[in-house]
């Protein structure tokens, strides 16, 4: 059996039932059936089968996947803690270290979960391109998130969402990105994006539509669809390059882990002995109407950047000593500007921009100890904080100026990512300077996306952190608030 081959579980009278993985992740997969089926059964099944093998992101709008955690090591992102701007960025990083997540979108409403599983994918495809390693993206529930017709949720969330699934099915494959969607009713799902899988693990079904849509889509004759009333729990149709070039019956393996939110299990009725009018009906005792305090909220678990970053502040702690023995002592300012000389000086390489700060600062603490620095001249925090000081450009007259020492004040209350666009805006308003355009900003950021680029600037606004304005030519302006710092206009698309 091939390397690439995983058993999904086994053909009835004629032997087990195996995936090719190499060719899932070209032709992506649509798996369909209604509620009781075995269709999260099945996705569990093949997320165990292939959690060695290959990176996972699995958007979970039940949470009925995060017990892959204790098993497989996911990193579980609990999507009720999180903006927006967070997991996209979420999203990035977690090809960049090749990290498999589970997006754990239970408790939100309808509109939110949209929103949310859009920033993520959305920060999954705008990945750089040395990081489109393979990925398996498995969206349960994917009715939700790709809805044929507008429900009661808002335009807004719904273009954001069903975007994003149909640049997942459609244009994922180049950036490595496979998808694997799963939906209760193929006439919910916009067409568009179940037309795209190649793959098909059709399941039981009882409406007419739904099961005329699964023969369409497994080249079945309209007469033979009365099958999908058929299929026994945990029994799929199974057609795709994947797997079978013939509709074959799958009955679906065992699991080793378990889901939160298991169907309720029939138990023995046994009614009340006491009178039921006083059990249900007794009046109400005044401090039962008193607020029940909350239960405090469970403390989240680091996400991996953090983790890495704990990591290397820790062997920069315990190595600190150690280097202080072997360097003879250093006039400070001297050492911080021989530092800033050492990082300007990386950053006039074009391709600096559009590098992970993981591998800057690797780069930078080669080159601190070729300058006789030493081994560890700063932690990756602080590391983060003087690269976004250097990509402002700003400076070392206006670095030692009070209003420069006020915009790292505020630059340190946002997140490490958004601290060098932040203080490069600053620069250009405490100096009067053009308002920069977004190919600028995108830049600093390290990114070539100019729409990214307004979208960081839009949330920097939706925080109370900038005011952007537009001058009579249609020129933008923005404006710190607090200090009041200024821009002079400038064209967003120069």
């Amino acid at each position: 059996m091939s390397s690439n081959m995983i058993v999904m579980g086994d053909v009835p009278g004629g032997g087990p039932a195996r995936m090719d993985l190499a060719e899932l992740l070209a032709t992506r997969l649509l798996v369909q059936g209604n509620s009781g089926s075995g269709k999260s059964h099945l996705l569990r099944r093949l997320l165990e089968q292939s959690a060695r093998m290959v990176q996972q992101a699995i958007i979970d709008p039940e949470g009925d996947f995060v017990s892959l955690a204790e098993k497989f090591g996911h990193l579980v992102i609990d999507g009720a803690e999180c903006s927006d701007m967070a997991l996209h960025a979420a999203g990035e990083r977690m090809r960049m270290h090749r990290a498999s997540v589970v997006l754990n979108l239970e408790g939100l409403d309808a509109d939110q979960q949209m929103k949310w599983a859009a920033a993520f994918l959305g920060g999954m495809f705008e990945a750089p391109r040395e990081y489109w390693y393979p990925v398996l993206v498995v969206v349960d529930e994917a009715q939700l998130f790709a809805p044929a017709a507008a429900g009661e949720v808002s335009d807004e969330a719904r273009r954001a969402s069903l975007g994003a699934m149909t640049n997942l099915m459609c244009r994922g494959r180049k950036r490595g990105l496979a998808g694997i969607i799963a939906t209760q009713r193929l006439a919910k799902l916009a067409k568009n994006v179940a037309a795209e899988a190649s793959n098909f693990l059709m399941g039981r079904t009882f409406l007419d539509i739904d099961m005329a849509r699964a023969a369409d889509l497994l080249g079945m004759e309209r007469r033979q669809a009365e099958a999908f009333r058929d299929l026994a729990r945990g029994t799929f149709v199974a057609l795709g390059p994947a797997m079978c070039r013939r509709p074959t019956p799958v009955r679906i393996g065992t699991v080793e882990t378990e889901s939160r939110s298991a169907g309720p299990v029939l138990t023995p009725f046994e009614p009340p002995s006491a009178p039921v009018h006083d059990l249900i009906l007794a009046p109400v005792p005044v401090s039962d109407f008193v607020a029940r305090p909350r239960k405090a909220p469970a403390t989240p678990q680091p996400d991996l950047l953090t983790q890495l970053a704990a990591h290397g502040e820790a062997q920069a702690a315990a190595s600190q000593e150690e280097q202080q023995q072997e360097e003879p002592p250093e006039d400070q300012a001297e050492r911080e500007a021989r530092m800033n000389a050492i990082l300007r000086d990386m950053l006039t390489d074009d391709e600096t921009s559009f590098r992970a700060s993981a591998v800057l600062y690797q780069d930078f603490l080669v080159r601190c100890r070729i300058a006789g620095l030493g081994r560890n001249a700063l932690d990756l925090k602080a590391f983060n904080r003087a690269l976004a000081t250097a990509r402002s450009g700003v400076s070392e007259d206006m670095s030692a100026s009070p209003d420069w020492q006020q915009a790292e004040g505020l630059a340190n209350a946002l997140p490490e990512d958004l601290q060098s666009v932040f203080l490069f805006l600053a620069r250009a308003a405490i100096g009067r300077l053009p308002c920069p355009s977004d190919a600028e900003i995108a830049r600093v950021y390290g990114t070539v996306s100019q729409g990214r680029a307004r979208r960081l600037v839009e949330w920097l606004e939706d925080q109370n952190i900038i005011v952007l304005r537009a001058d009579g030519m249609g020129r933008r302006v923005i404006t710190v608030i607090g200090p009041g710092w200024e821009t002079l206009p400038g064209v967003p698309q120069g």
